[in-house]
This record gives structure tokens, sequence and C-alpha cells, in this order.
């Protein structure tokens, strides 16, 4: 599903205009971010949670000329899925 696909969605389940489903898709997906970005991270009971995770320094290898290469710290988003969507997700 892609971001315009939801913004259709949320429009058809709802009374908003498909103006005003776009503008909420884009509030909540901005709030994510600033929450991952912001390091507190966002919990949705059921569904999950989005979290930024760090990644130490490590030794990485290149597959086509197998050149060692240092790939330097960093962070990098991740999501935990909770309890109840991992039951809906392995019932189908």
């Amino acid at each position: 599903m892609k971001k315009t696909d939801l913004i259709l969605n949320l429009s058809d389940s709802s009374d908003l205009s498909k103006i005003d489903a776009k503008i909420a898709v884009e509030v909540i997906l901005q709030e994510l971010t600033q929450g991952i970005v912001s390091g507190q991270g966002i919990e949705i009971r059921g569904f999950g949670g989005f979290y930024k995770k760090h990644r130490k320094p490590r030794q990485g290898i290149n597959p086509k000329t197998s050149e060692r290469t240092q790939v330097g710290e960093k962070f990098v988003p991740f999501f935990k899925p909770g309890k109840l969507l991992k039951e809906i997700v392995n019932k189908t």
C-alpha cells in the first residue's frame, strides 16, 4: 500500500475529504518521524513501536571487489511489532 492508497482508504472509510485525509496522514507521519528522531520513540498499543536504534561501527565488505571498509556508527529507524499485530499476521 502506498501513501496515496492510505489517503484514499481513509477518505472512503470516514467523512473526511481527500484533502483532509491527506493532511491527517501527513501530520501522523510527521509526528512519527519527530518521535523517532528525538529518541523518544512512538508506541501504538496493539500495533507496535517505532524507535531509533544505535548501530556500532563495524567492518564491511564490498561484495564486488571483496575490499574491506570501515562502516561508521549510525542510528537507524526500527519497528517492533506489537503482540496483536503478530497474532493477526500469523493467522493469515
